[in-house]
């Protein structure tokens, strides 16, 4: 999709380099764990959407990313398992609908898989740097949707590693969209600008506001991308360039 969401993925002759980057995501990998397990509670067997088949499924969908860390860390069987996973929990999941369904999109969004975070560089399916060059760690991915005001934010925490004792350096880029509904199940975001605010140590800097980024670290300035399942605390959506991008509500 135009989502900005984009990646580290597992090459096999980057085996020790990501055998590194495995232990320091290891609290990434629990928080994504903790979210699962949110995810699975909120589920509401009582509707149509969030039958026992339909909860099944997505408990299954979560238990194959789990250990993938968004998607960093798949390789090819991976990716294909997640595909067929998303796949059985969409073919189970109602007829989509927009605007029907809209205020099922409104609210906080966090990234739990990306296919395109398999890719080989940081831009996904777009051009980008190899991310095994990339000198900053990919922190929580969020989507932030505001149904009324039609605005759709994409936000990427980064951390960047410095010298002992100093802590490392956090920012947070906000790419700010709005958003349309062509028909159906389909949403077009159009791209507004980005935003970059310090976090930690540097959060008392003011936000940057910038009017563009390099290609690897923005979206393109519209596209399309279909919602394939919706209930009140799941998504799946199938991006434009063939990206599957699962997320939780928070």
């Amino acid at each position: 999709t135009v989502a900005f969401i984009h990646s580290l993925p597992r090459w096999h002759h980057h085996r020790s380099h990501l055998s590194s980057r495995r232990k320091s995501n290891k609290h990434t990998a629990r928080e994504n764990l903790i979210c699962f397990s949110a995810a699975a509670a909120a589920t509401d067997v009582n509707s149509p959407s969030s039958s026992l088949e339909a909860k099944a499924l997505k408990a299954d969908l979560l238990s194959v990313v789990a250990g993938l860390d968004r998607g960093i860390f798949a390789s090819d069987d991976d990716v294909e398992a997640a595909d067929l996973a998303s796949k059985r929990l969409e073919d189970a999941g109602d007829k989509i609908d927009l605007p029907r369904d809209l205020d099922k999109l409104q609210g906080k969004w966090r990234l739990v898989y990306s296919s395109a975070f398999a890719s080989g560089n940081l831009g996904g399916s777009r051009p980008g740097p190899r991310a095994a060059r990339f000198p900053l760690t990919l922190g929580p991915v969020y989507q932030r949707i505001d149904v009324l005001s039609r605005e759709f934010d994409n936000i990427v925490e980064f951390r960047a590693p410095t010298p002992w004792p100093l802590p490392p350096l956090e920012t947070r880029a906000t790419l700010a969209h709005t958003f349309e509904l062509p028909g159906g199940a389909s949403v077009k975001i159009i791209f507004d600008k980005t935003s970059i605010k310090g976090l930690g140590v540097l959060s008392e800097l003011p936000p940057l506001d910038l009017p563009r980024l390099p290609d690897f670290l923005r979206s393109s300035s519209s596209g399309l991308f279909t919602v394939s399942y919706l209930d009140d605390d799941f998504r799946i959506t199938r991006g434009d360039r063939g990206e599957l991008r699962v997320f939780v509500k928070l």
